[in-house]
């Protein structure tokens, strides 16, 4: 979920405006010039005067420039850079985007913070691939890296960035804190020594100051509440958040916002009333309902007569459909076969509880309010699957029938959930439901 929607905040940055970018333009001088081949004929004084002019120069240029302190939205990070440059608003309070007047040199500091963070970035690999894929990063080629305080394992490349047809050259620099993991870009329409070096400085000047997270959440972890978590574990852990605390995040306005925004994108839930009205279809109705129908429909139409191998092509010329859509329903017609009409049912109950837990998180619900109708589905679910394993391959078989895809990453990530020391399934499935808050 999360990663989708940052994808597509990172490219409504734009490479004209906010291209995209980390590190910081700053003061910089100019390089010094490469040697001059002139088959071994040594450098004259006269020369010697040029360069140590030029970089005379260059250093009284660089002492002009005017530096300004630039500082994310919730003051966790802060940077110097060339004072006429200007902050974008990135709509992520630990994020910093700046551009020069001219629009064509951006920098951007991107943060993501460790343990219960709002984007799924558990490792320095993972802010690697969403930096990578949101901006189109090719032709990597390592080098120096920056000096920047209190940040370890700091690597850089030049790279280009290639983002809505637009391509710009890039210094990229990724590091880590205590705190969290860093990607710093530099973005500019040519890349030069000036433009690195410039950044380098800058870099010097990064200062970390971490903030303490607001959570508003009071509920006691207790077993009741663990079988809750549990239930939608496999989507918490693959949003890279904490399935060991109720609703994965801290509850605050920063989470809060966001969710809403989450809701609104995925669900079309944008207050009490959708919220209400979309947990009342999930609960009545919801995907298992399709599923039964066109379940039944095949099975009066004949397909069960059928022979497995010949399927595809009997639906295909029948419904008048094509092939990949012929598929869906041949995979689903062979879960309503095995398992009947209520084969996907996990999906939505899972997906019900999960739903709360993102009321909640938005502020639709009260922790009361998501609490008590958790408890309510999950007295009305549990009957209905004999294990925890039974109820997520209901839900792997709904997801195949939704996303029209396989279900194999989720279930990966459910195999290892079982195999952590702080594994969320360890609570009994049949455990007595009750009222712990």
């Amino acid at each position: 979920m999360y990663v989708k929607k940052y994808k597509k905040l990172l490219a409504c940055v734009g490479m004209a405006a906010m291209l995209a970018a980390s590190v910081l333009q700053g003061c910089g001088g100019e390089s010094k010039p490469a040697a001059k081949d002139d088959g071994g004929s040594a450098t004259t004084a006269a020369e010697k005067s040029k360069d140590s002019t030029k970089k005379d120069d260059s250093a009284e240029k660089a002492a002009e420039v005017k530096m300004k302190e630039f500082s994310t939205g919730d003051g966790s990070v802060t940077i110097s850079l060339e004072e006429d440059w200007a902050a974008e608003d990135l709509g992520v309070d630990f994020w910093l985007g700046v551009q020069n007047k001219a629009g064509d040199k951006a920098v951007l500091v991107m943060q993501f913070p460790k343990g219960g963070t709002l984007l799924p970035i558990t490792s320095m690999d993972d802010a690697k691939t969403l930096v990578t894929e949101s901006y189109g990063i090719q032709d990597g080629a390592e080098t120096d890296a920056p000096q920047i305080p209190g940040m370890t394992n700091v690597e850089a490349s030049t790279c280009s960035v290639n983002s809505e047809g637009e391509s710009m050259k890039a210094y990229l620099v990724y590091g880590e804190t205590d705190y969290a993991y860093y990607a710093l870009m530099y973005v500019a329409e040519e890349l030069g020594d000036d433009e690195i070096n410039s950044m380098k400085t800058s870099c010097a000047t990064f200062v970390e100051k971490p903030v303490e997270v607001d959570d508003n959440t009071t509920v006691e972890i207790t077993d009741t509440v663990r079988w809750f978590n549990a239930s939608y574990a496999v989507l918490t852990a693959l949003n890279g958040w904490d399935y060991n605390r109720f609703a994965g995040l801290p509850a605050n306005d920063s989470t809060a916002a966001l969710e809403q925004q989450s809701l609104e994108e995925w669900w079309g839930v944008t207050d009490r009333a959708s919220a209400d009205e979309t947990l009342d279809w999930i609960l009545s109705e919801g995907h298992r309902t399709g599923f039964a129908e066109d379940g039944k429909f095949l099975a009066e139409s004949g397909l069960g007569d059928v022979a497995p191998e010949e399927r595809l092509a009997w639906i295909a010329e029948g419904l008048d459909v094509s092939e990949e859509d012929a598929q869906t329903y041949v995979d689903a017609f062979a879960m309503y076969e095995e398992f009947g009409e209520d084969a996907i049912a996990g999906w939505d109950y899972c997906r019900a509880m999960n739903l709360l837990s993102f009321y909640y998180l938005a502020g639709y619900y009260t922790e009361a309010e998501a609490l008590d109708k958790s408890l309510e589905i999950a007295q009305t679910m549990q009957p209905l699957f004999g294990s925890w394993d039974e109820l997520i391959a209901s839900y792997m078989r709904g997801y195949e029938y939704w996303a029209q895809e396989s279900s194999e990453e989720r279930q990966a990530i459910y195999e290892d959930l079982k195999s952590r020391d702080d594994n969320p399934f360890a609570v009994d499935y049949n455990m007595t439901l009750e009222k712990t808050w």
